[in-house]
């Protein structure tokens, strides 16, 4: 289809491999080291058993997609052959495409599940796997532990002996246009003519992702930065925050014409926003205007739901609207369940990925960029402008994160002091209570707070904090960083 034999050969080295773990964002690993052809083909082999023994009276079928990453289209081709041999009806993405994409085509072709060949956010040596199920979001905890149940040792099949054409002749792996279905679905949906006539100029950062096309054919006029392939993503991770948007920023700040600038992550499930002046407008201000835009100008109802790393605003902005607000575990899978199950306005996490009201109930950074963006041509307001209005609400507020490398031992020494309530004080703020969902919060007067939680990595520890400037919250980083660092010094 797409690589010479001589290529694929190289992924097949180190097929075999301990475990297959599909964490909240899917199971990622480095390309050529664990993520080989043959380690994908145990993944969808399990994914193969799965899917037939929970569809025992109908032939089940699966969405097939990939994002730019080197290899993207030869691992989407050893899935999809994998599936044809196992009697799965395969819609096979004939492009890169985003995750919002194979999740809306997954409820789209009513499809079992959605698959997408992507590591999001990560580093271009990276790859992964993410799962969607039949409703177009994150497939339930208890069915990825079933499926990883399942892998094989090896890889049962042999992949060169499948004849990927013969499928293709027989319509078991059918090749399917993610994006122009997604590219409908924001016609009817989304006001885009209202967006192109509107007084103010957009621009739009794709990261080298695969959002990369999306903007261009849905608004032209738009100014694109990073919209071309690239695997190795200009040597920056793909991810929205302001350390890899400065040469957005600068764009925006010379160009001296540009309103508005959008930034999606490699999959385009997660953004961010650039103001007028270039200055970085995170996913917790996104949220908020969302809410705002959607219930007092849309009359939209509803609850919302919020990663529990994202700003205490929310609680401000949805009690002054009277909406119910509820608190979940990082990742989107939790919000999901919500969603499938109540109504729900917003849901969002601090790190960008957002959905809203009566779309897929899943991350889409797009989406919510493109609402933004109608807001503005709407009312005719600048981003700043309507950050004025929720900031009129709730007060301004100012939210920084950092990552702290510690050894295992010394994390794990530092969680069960956290556990048993070792720290009372970080400098000169005395913590007043202690929040537990995920990690732990410590709450301090006027609404400061520090959230200090495990990494998903083997070592390392997240911190947050949120405060009324920039300045305070790296402050209370500094208190936080020395006090568990002096708590459990170095064996």
């Amino acid at each position: 289809m797409f690589f010479s034999r001589n290529i694929r050969l190289l992924f097949y080295r180190e097929q075999h491999m301990e475990n297959i773990k599909f964490g909240p964002d899917g199971w990622c690993s480095l390309i050529a080291d664990q993520f080989t052809v043959g380690n994908i083909a145990r993944a969808a082999r399990a994914i193969s058993r799965w899917l037939v023994g929970k569809h025992k009276e109908n032939t089940p079928s699966v969405v097939i997609g990939y994002d730019t990453r080197f290899g993207g289209p030869m691992f989407a081709e050893t899935m999809a052959k994998i599936f044809a041999v196992g009697g799965i009806k395969v819609f096979l993405s004939d492009r890169f495409a985003t995750s919002p994409m194979v999740s809306l085509g997954t409820v789209r072709k009513k499809a079992s599940m959605g698959i997408i060949i992507s590591a999001s956010n990560k580093a271009f040596m990276y790859s992964g796997i993410k799962l969607k199920g039949h409703f177009g979001g994150p497939l339930a905890d208890t069915d990825l532990r079933n499926i990883e149940n399942m892998v094989p040792e090896f890889s049962e099949v042999h992949l060169e002996s499948i004849h990927f054409d013969e499928y293709i002749d027989k319509k078991i792996i059918e090749y399917i246009d993610l994006e122009e279905l997604y590219i409908n679905h924001v016609r009817n949906n989304i006001d885009l003519d209202l967006i192109a006539r509107s007084d103010f100029s957009f621009a739009f950062d794709a990261m080298f992702g695969s959002g990369q096309q999306i903007m261009k054919k849905l608004l032209p006029g738009v100014r694109s930065l990073h919209c071309e392939q690239d695997f190795a993503f200009g040597g920056k991770s793909p991810e929205p925050d302001f350390s890899n948007l400065r040469e957005f920023s600068t764009l925006i700040k010379k160009d001296g014409k540009l309103d508005c600038g959008l930034a999606v992550d490699g999959d385009a499930c997660r953004a961010a926003m650039l103001d007028v002046n270039g200055n970085y407008v995170d996913a917790n201000n996104i949220m908020l205007l969302l809410i705002h835009y959607l219930h007092k100008y849309k009359g939209h109802e509803g609850k919302v739901v919020a990663g529990f790393s994202a700003t205490s605003m929310i609680e401000k902005l949805c009690g002054n609207y009277a909406l119910p607000v509820r608190r979940v575990r990082s990742g989107f899978r939790d919000i999901c369940n919500i969603m499938l199950k109540e109504k729900v306005l917003v849901g969002g996490e601090e790190t960008g990925g957002i959905s809203v009201i009566s779309h897929i109930p899943d991350r889409d950074g797009i989406w919510a960029g493109l609402l933004i963006w109608q807001f503005m041509a709407e009312t005719g307001k600048s981003l700043r402008e309507l950050l004025d209005e929720v900031h009129d609400i709730t007060g301004f507020f100012a939210f920084e994160r950092v990552e702290l490398a510690v050894e295992k031992n010394r994390k794990n020494a530092i969680i069960e002091k956290c556990r048993n309530g070792f720290f009372g004080r970080f400098g000169d703020r005395v913590v007043e209570r202690v929040e537990t969902l995920e990690g732990f919060k410590f709450l301090f007067t006027n609404g400061e707070w520090l959230l200090i939680r495990p990494s998903g990595a083997i070592s390392g520890l997240k911190m947050y904090a949120e405060s009324t400037s920039s300045e305070s919250c790296l402050e209370i980083l500094k208190d936080a960083r020395e006090a568990v660092l002096g708590a459990v010094p170095l064996e």
